[in-house]
């Protein structure tokens, strides 16, 4: 009869090890979020954000619900532009002031007030100021932007679902013409 203790013991110790390779695996995504928080490639500043023109979550907005959907521009900010800034470079970027697009009128039917109304008589717009440096530490491009389309409702995007989606898309259209490579002929 073969010696069954000695075999589950191997194959406890493979699942054990199958296990913890799992769990690096998983891990990893953390840690390379966390290294790249340590030293990122983009910086994105919100400069006096309860100043911002328009970020409220509701008619009667709450500072907690504000501060997250300024964060929401921030954060598609920093992580589109990532994909831009060569290595070795870092990008500064400080978001002025942010007007997300539509509204809340209190005028609507009883129970709507809390519903933001996205018509072309509000357009999103968010102005920043950005500095892109080098390795060496040389200012390769900076500016002052004012970001804004009159005709951000013309437009067809796939992200229908998102609410974010007209100011993603101002921030689309800036990063590709101060971001983008120029292309090589």
């Amino acid at each position: 009869m073969p010696d069954l203790a000695g075999h589950n013991g191997a194959m406890k110790t493979k699942h054990y090890l199958v296990a913890a390779l799992c769990g690096l695996a998983a891990a990893s995504p953390v840690w390379a979020e966390a290294a790249a928080a340590a030293n990122p490639k983009v910086k994105v500043e919100l400069v006096n954000p309860e100043k911002f023109t328009d970020v409220r979550d509701a008619f009667q907005p709450s500072d907690k619900g504000q501060l997250a959907n300024a964060e929401i521009v921030r954060d598609y900010i920093a992580q589109k532009a990532a994909a831009y800034v060569p290595d070795g470079y870092t990008l500064n970027v400080a978001i002025t002031n942010i007007d997300l697009a539509g509204d809340f009128e209190p005028w609507g039917k009883s129970g709507t007030d809390d519903v933001r109304i996205v018509k072309d008589l509000y357009p999103p717009r968010i102005d920043l100021n950005f500095k892109l440096i080098d390795s060496a530490g040389h200012v390769a491009k900076e500016g002052s932007r004012e970001l804004r389309d009159l005709n951000f409702l013309m437009k067809i995007d796939i992200r229908r679902s998102d609410s974010f989606r007209h100011e993603k898309s101002l921030i689309d259209d800036w990063i590709n013409r101060d971001l983008r490579p120029a292309k090589s002929s």
